[in-house]
């Protein structure tokens, strides 16, 4: 049986003056995390780490169930997902300079038997990836306006590149009311790589350049992390930006 193992780094950029994005990398549950928080200088940070703390808190207290096949995996992660959000809630209400205060988050839970399999919540534009046999395929699909203009056919994907409106979230934890997280699961193989990220990577890199840094990487998990952060810092790292690559050895 594999081993599934992950590797995080996060950066502040070269523009902002705070690291509004945290991560978790919780080996031993095969459960990954990735948020960026929104909402002041104070709040977005606040959310991110409440989220993630909450997140790793939560699922440790709980995994017995989970091992137990008490809930199936989709339960699991929209159980920690509800968690952080109310967690941001309680947050905010005790301090009113956090009012408003919210966070994408992105999460992966890879099951290993019997068939390796990842399942994938989130909510906002923090994304999930899946690189195999030198393809990338996206795992998510952004909770945005453009999303939303796009299925409708108002805007073309060319024009929703430059969109002014192109990062309004319509879902994210600590703002939206009820939240409706995405849900979905995928069949995993070997050499498979997955990696979580949030928006500072993508804002700075198509998704055919990430392939082709995935692709020098030679299928690394380090190199891969260290490469995407490099090449979004060196396009002017206009954001904070947080990889977690995934693989199994």
């Amino acid at each position: 049986m594999s081993t599934w193992t992950g590797i995080g780094r996060s950066e502040i950029g070269l523009v902002r003056a705070t690291n509004q994005d945290a991560f978790a990398s919780i080996d031993s549950l095969c459960l990954w995390a990735v948020a960026d928080g929104m909402g002041g200088h104070a709040g977005g940070e606040v959310a991110a780490q409440t989220a993630i703390t909450t997140i790793t808190s939560q699922a440790e207290s709980t995994a017995d169930s989970l091992r137990r096949g008490h809930c199936s995996p989709p339960e699991f992660l929209t159980d920690l997902t509800t968690q952080a959000h109310n967690a941001i809630l309680r947050r905010a209400k005790r301090d009113s300079k956090l009012k408003g205060m919210g966070t994408t988050v992105v999460m992966l839970l890879v099951e290993t038997q019997p068939a390796p399999t990842a399942h994938i919540i989130h909510l906002g534009d923090s994304r999930a990836y899946l690189f195999r046999s030198g393809t990338l395929t996206p795992l998510t699909r952004d909770h945005t306006l453009i999303e939303k203009y796009l299925d409708r056919g108002i805007l073309t994907p060319q024009a929703a590149r430059t969109h002014p409106e192109r990062h309004v979230l319509t879902q994210a934890l600590g703002v939206s009311s009820p939240i409706q997280p995405s849900v979905s699961s995928h069949r995993l193989y070997r050499n498979d790589l997955l990696f979580l990220c949030s928006d500072g990577l993508t804002k700075m890199l198509e998704d055919d350049e990430i392939c082709a840094v995935c692709r020098c990487a030679e299928g690394d998990p380090g190199r891969t992390c260290d490469e995407l952060i490099h090449e979004s810092l060196s396009r002017g790292g206009a954001d904070n930006v947080t990889v977690v690559v995934v693989a199994a050895r």
